[in-house]
């Protein structure tokens, strides 16, 4: 009687084991790679103990930015204390606090729901223009009570940044193209867009006056159409993009954590092939999750048009998709996480806008935010992975202890039969 080895199931687009396409070429490291990154931290070590080596990883981070502030030719303690005022020191530079925090939360928001689902977006840049874009059509275009055209013109953002990630979506599931790729190379057709859009006088370039230069933005959107805030400059003061973005970060998490949606999601980001077998189709919730992940960060682009910038402009993304991706990577892919990390970054892009008055390259700020992504992700990852090898030495070592009386018993009979 022959026995036949069950066949193996046909892979999903993107998780094959070909080589250089699947889980043993480049392509699989890569999503491997960013799945345990994003992957919520679960090491198994003492919280505590991750705490500790976190709060000194921060330590050495600001220590090495001190260092190369004075490299630089700046004083380190003014440095700090002209981003600490420009950031929380006063109502009005915590409300620019707010602003700030606002795009890189919504962003943020919808990379953990797409990276959950084991999806890996980051075309965040690309989607936040396009749902600009399409939000600035529908705040210039459109006519009506205030409230209604401010509600259309962000649910059209939002739409306009889903349909800008369906379209990786779609030839991940149908073609297993790449998702890193497309949406990384979306970004540059996004910018192409906007950049004629906001040049052709048919479209969104703003409205030619006599004597006037035209620049290559839109007009600007109406003071009743644009986002209200409670209180007013130089008192605190709190923007409704603000609030819609905490609350949305909240409902998010709870969605994630409680809803039966939530539950498969998660299903699909830690194991495709479970979650298959369970009914989950792949190309329905990972592709209704960069869907989202996209239709949040197309919302945050609403937020800037409509809460600060009040001008489609083709520079206007300001680097808040990156920023907000990073936020997302050191939340460790937690929605409700995400609100204190995106109010630092906040706080380091708001306070980062003095530094020119000490004399330092702005670009420090830079280097500061990726060392504080370096400080906040490495502790986690580095005790998991010393756990883990102790785990393997320990494992080595107890099968060696429990192989050695079976030779010695074994070999009783031998020595036997030898007499």
């Amino acid at each position: 009687m022959s026995v036949h080895a069950p066949a193996r199931p046909p892979s999903a687009p993107g998780t094959g084991t070909g080589v250089g396409t699947g889980d043993h070429g480049l392509r699989g490291s890569v999503d491997r790679a960013a799945r345990a990154l994003l992957r919520p931290s679960s090491t198994g070590v003492s919280p505590l103990l991750v705490a500790v080596c976190t709060v000194a990883s921060v330590a050495v981070a600001l220590g090495v930015t001190a260092l190369l502030v004075t490299t630089a030719g700046g004083s380190p303690s003014e440095v700090f204390s002209s981003m600490l005022d420009g950031s929380v020191g006063s109502p009005g530079a915590i409300s620019q606090t707010l602003v700030e925090m606002t795009p890189l939360l919504l962003v943020a928001v919808g990379a953990c729901i797409s990276s959950r689902a084991g999806v890996f977006n980051i075309g965040q840049e690309g989607q936040l223009l396009v749902g600009a874009m399409v939000g600035a059509f529908v705040g210039l275009r459109t006519q009506g009570p205030p409230a209604l055209v401010l509600t259309l013109t962000l649910l059209g953002s939002a739409l306009g940044g889903a349909a800008w990630a369906a379209v990786p979506a779609v030839m991940h599931y149908r073609r297993g193209v790449d998702v890193v790729v497309s949406t990384m190379l979306m970004i540059f057709v996004a910018q192409q867009l906007v950049s004629y859009v906001v040049s052709s006088p048919s479209l969104l370039q703003e409205t030619r006056r006599p004597g006037a230069i035209v620049a290559a933005q839109s007009d600007a959107l109406a003071p009743s159409f644009r986002l209200p805030s409670i209180g007013q400059y130089p008192d605190l003061s709190i923007g409704a993009g603000a609030i819609i973005a905490v609350v949305l970060a909240v409902v998010t998490g709870v969605a994630l954590a409680r809803s039966r949606w939530g539950f498969k999601v998660r299903m699909l980001g830690l194991n495709p092939l479970a979650a298959r077998h369970a009914g989950v189709r792949a190309a329905t919730f990972g592709g209704l999750a960069l869907a989202i992940s996209g239709g949040f960060s197309g919302l945050a682009g609403g937020a800037v048009l409509a809460g600060e910038v009040y001008r489609l402009q083709p520079a206007m993304s300001d680097n808040y998709g990156w920023d907000g991706l990073l936020v997302a990577l050191v939340a460790r892919n937690s929605p409700v996480a995400s609100v204190a990390t995106a109010l630092v970054f906040g706080a380091l892009r708001s306070g980062g806008g003095v530094l020119a008055s000490t004399g330092v390259p702005a670009y420090l700020i830079d280097v500061t935010q990726a060392l504080l992504v370096l400080a906040f992700v490495l502790p986690p990852a580095v005790l998991a992975l010393l756990r883990a090898a102790a785990d393997r030495r320990r494992g080595r070592a107890a099968a060696g202890t429990a192989g050695r009386p079976a030779v010695a018993a074994n070999s009783e009979p031998t020595m036997a039969r030898a007499r």
